[in-house]
């Protein structure tokens, strides 16, 4: 049994019925400061909800909750921050290094990097001399994007930008800590625990919502994950805190 080439008229092709597919340029980079922020908002909220209500189950002593939430917010966004911006520079060095390697083997060994693009193609399933013909026309257009893209999986107008991610966690996790620390303190002692348990669910539900969505995977499963830890975090840092707080009482 034969199998019939496939062809088609690009014209015939409609580009909507994709429209929710990322083809445009700069997408890794948005990706990269999104993720950051959606995991920042997470942390902020988590963190921050797990340490007042900690307190709170201690003490009923606003102005306790009030500036060991405050703390737990500055130093969280301040950890956040640094901690994305060195770990995005870390790997962003990373990639400049191995550009620059790709830089000086394309004027020192042009053949043998042609070679290479195009056995990268023939290994994906093209015929020797489509790869040839391939690797020979992208190497024209831009050579060191299509040397990088295909055998470092690097586009090099797309170096990951540690500032961004390091500002979209800081912000982030200062915004998400933000609302158990209003929540605890806004309300009086009978219903200020569990309105935060409430709200920080709420919160952790649209944030692994969003997580999914950036993530092209199911929300459902990220949304009972994200509010299950952050609920059973809530649940054993109140029972450490009541614990401690009688003990000490």
């Amino acid at each position: 049994m034969t199998t019939e080439p496939i062809s088609f008229d690009p014209a015939d092709v409609d580009p909507q019925q994709h429209d929710d597919e990322p083809h445009d340029t700069g997408i890794r980079s948005r990706l990269n400061w999104l993720r950051a922020g959606v995991l920042g908002a997470n942390d902020g909220i988590v963190s921050t909800a797990g340490l007042v209500v900690g307190v709170a189950g201690a003490t009923t002593d606003r102005s306790a909750i009030l500036i060991a939430g405050t703390a737990a917010l500055v130093a969280g966004a301040l950890s956040m921050a640094a901690g994305e911006y060195v770990s995005v520079s870390t790997q962003s060095d990373s990639e400049k290094a191995l550009l620059d390697k790709e830089r000086r083997e394309l004027v020192e060994e042009p053949e043998e990097e042609l070679a290479e693009l195009a056995q990268i193609y023939v290994d994906k399933g093209l015929s020797s001399a489509l790869a040839q013909q391939v690797a020979v026309e992208l190497t024209a257009h831009d050579a060191l994007a299509a040397h990088a893209e295909a055998e470092l999986g690097i586009d090099p107008g797309e170096v990951t930008n540690a500032w961004h991610a390091a500002w979209a966690s800081m912000i982030s996790f200062f915004l998400g800590a933000l609302l158990p620390l209003l929540t605890i303190v806004l309300f009086g002692p009978d219903l200020r625990v569990p309105v935060t348990m409430v709200a920080v669910a709420v919160a952790l539900a649209l944030t692994g919502w969003a997580s999914a969505r950036l993530g092209y995977g199911p929300p459902g499963r990220a949304v009972l994950r994200n509010v299950g830890g952050g609920v059973f975090a809530m649940v054993v840092t109140f029972a450490v805190g009541s614990a401690l707080g009688a003990g000490i009482a």
